[in-house]
């Protein structure tokens, strides 16, 4: 069985560059800390195996790259989406 990853993005609209960063990256007990502190503070947990993946390669403090945008984009309108259903 393939061990858990999991990445932890940043996205800011005042950010200079505008590319959601890379904060943290784990893969099996860093993963399951990682997902578990996102529950406990109700961050939304998105879960796209080949995507976390790819991201898993880049360092942490790096924005992701150019052929990752429409992934990363899908995932953020998604979080946004709940975001906006929970204010409500």
């Amino acid at each position: 069985m393939a061990s858990k990853k999991a990445v932890v993005l940043n996205y800011e609209k005042e950010q200079e560059s505008g590319a959601p960063k890379i904060v943290a990256v784990g893969e099996g007990y860093i993963a399951e800390k990682i997902m578990s502190l996102a529950k406990e503070n109700n961050i939304p947990i998105v879960e796209d195996i080949e995507l976390v993946a790819k991201m898993v390669k880049f360092p942490i403090g790096s924005e992701i790259p150019p052929e990752l945008f429409e992934a990363v984009a899908k995932v953020l309108a998604f979080i946004y989406r709940i975001d906006n259903e929970h204010k409500r």
